[in-house]
C-alpha cells in the first residue's frame, strides 16, 4: 500500500487539507491517520486529484490514432501522462472506410496493451458529418450514416459525432440510441439550425462536439444549434480551451449555462506535446506555429493543447473554483461515459495526479503505479 501525505486533495466538492490518501491499485481511504509499514509519498503541498480524462484527442508526440499501429497508440498513451491525462477516447478522423476500420481494429486489438494513459474506447468523429462544416476533416471521405461501417467495432465505440441534419441521420441516431444506449451521440461538424438541433435531442443526441467550432455561429435572430445546446440543461458539451478556438471571455458564460455538463477536451493532433513545425492530419498538411495548428488554407486543424494547459487557461479566465474546474476533466466525463473512474472514491481505480498551482504535472499514478515523477 501507498499513502500520499501533505497534499491538498481536490474532490468534487472541496479541497481537503490535513488529509492523506491511501491506495494500492484502487483507492482505499482518505484519512488523517498514517498507518505503519506503508510506502509514504510526500506531496509537499501539491494538489492531488483524480486522473484527467480526455474524450476527444487524435494524437500526440508524432503519433495519430489513424496511423492504425500498436506503437502509435502506445506513443500517444505514454505522451499524455505529462499532461495529467490517465485515460482517453482514441478519436478517429473522416478518412476512407478502410482507414477508419483499420484504426478501429487496431484499437480493438491493442487498447489494453498500452503502457501509459488508458484507452477507454473510441470517439468516432466522422465520417457522418456535414460537408459544409467539415473543418479539417477531409470532405471527400464524408459519407451518410451507415451502421455497417462500425458494427464489428461497436463494443469499443463510446462516442459518435454526427451531423443530425444529413440524410439518414435520424434513423441512425434512433437506432444507436435504442440498441446501444451506452454510446454517446454528439452533434458536431453540423449546420443544423435551432429546430433541427432540438429535434435531434429527442432522437438521442445528448452531447455537442467542440461547442461553437464547426457549427453555425450564434446569432441573435438565428441562434442555431449553439443556442439549442446552451438552452438545454440536459445536453452536455465539450470545449477546446486553448484561447484560440474560443475567446476566453466565453468560458465563464458557458460554465454558468452548462455547469455539470461542461467538459474540457484537447482535440490534439500528432503535433501535441512536441515542437512546432509541419505535420499531417488525415493526409493533409498542417502548419503548427505559435501554438496554433492550421491547414494550408488557414482552417483550424485540431489543436496542440495539453489538458493541464486547458485547466490553466480556464482558471485564468474565469472565477470558477478548483473542485468545479477539475470536475470538467474527471468526474463529469466519467459520469457521461458511465464509468466508475474520475473520482477519489473508495474502490475506484487509483488513477491519481499531483500538480502545482500552475497546473504543472508533478506525479501521475495509474492503477496505483507511479508513471511519472
Amino acid at each position: 500500500m501507498k499513502i500520499v501525505i501533505n497534499a491538498k486533495i481536490v474532490t468534487d466538492k472541496e479541497v481537503l487539507v490535513g488529509y492523506s490518501i491511501i491506495f494500492n491499485h484502487k483507492i482505499i481511504s482518505i484519512t488523517k491517520e498514517i498507518p505503519k509499514d506503508i510506502e509514504i509519498i510526500d506531496a509537499k503541498g501539491a494538489y492531488l486529484s483524480a486522473g484527467f480524462i480526455d474524450i476527444h484527442i487524435h494524437g500526440s508526440s508524432g503519433a495519430d490514432v489513424m496511423d492504425a499501429t500498436p506503437s502509435s497508440l502506445d506513443t500517444i498513451s505514454k505522451s499524455l501522462l505529462q499532461t495529467g491525462t490517465t485515460s482517453f477516447l482514441a478519436t478517429t478522423m473522416t478518412m476512407s472506410t478502410k482507414d477508419i476500420q483499420n484504426a478501429l481494429l487496431n484499437i480493438k486489438n491493442y487498447k489494453d496493451e498500452v503502457s501509459g494513459a488508458k484507452i477507454l474506447g473510441v470517439h468516432l468523429e466522422g465520417p457522418f458529418i456535414n460537408r459544409t462544416k467539415h473543418g479539417a476533416q477531409d470532405a471527400k471521405y464524408i459519407q451518410e450514416p451507415n451502421f455497417e461501417l462500425i458494427k464489428d467495432y461497436i463494443d469499443i465505440i463510446k462516442l459518435i459525432t454526427i451531423a443530425p441534419e444529413v440524410t439518414n441521420a435520424k434513423e441512425f441516431i434512433e437506432y444507436i440510441y435504442k440498441n446501444y444506449p451506452n454510446i454517446i451521440l454528439s452533434l458536431g461538424h453540423s449546420s443544423a439550425n435551432y429546430k433541427e438541433a432540438k429535434k435531434s435531442f429527442k432522437w438521442g443526441i445528448s452531447h455537442a462536439t467542440h461547442l461553437f467550432n464547426a457549427m453555425n455561429p450564434l446569432h441573435h435572430r438565428e441562434v442555431g444549434a449553439v443556442g439549442a445546446i446552451l438552452e438545454d440543461e440536459d445536453i452536455s458539451c465539450e470545449i477546446i480551451a486553448d484561447n484560440i478556438h474560443l475567446h476566453p471571455s466565453l468560458y465563464s458564460l458557458i460554465y454558468k449555462l452548462k455547469k455539470d455538463n461542461l467538459l474540457l477536451i484537447t482535440d490534439a493532433i500528432r503535433a501535441g506535446c512536441i515542437k512546432e513545425g509541419i505535420y499531417s492530419l488525415s493526409g493533409q498538411k498542417v502548419i503548427v506555429e505559435s501554438g496554433k495548428a492550421t491547414l494550408e488554407n488557414g482552417t483550424l486543424a485540431g489543436s496542440v493543447l495539453k489538458l493541464n494547459s486547458a485547466l490553466k487557461n480556464f482558471c485564468n479566465n474565469s472565477n470558477i473554483k478548483l473542485p468545479q474546474l477539475i470536475a470538467m476533466v474527471t468526474s463529469i466525463p466519467a459520469k457521461k461515459l458511465g464509468l466508475d473512474i474520475g473520482e477519489l472514491k473508495v474502490g475506484f481505480p487509483a488513477d491519481i495526479v499531483l500538480f502545482d498551482n500552475e497546473f504543472n504535472i508533478l506525479k501521475v499514478f495509474i492503477d496505483g503505479e507511479l508513471k511519472i515523477s
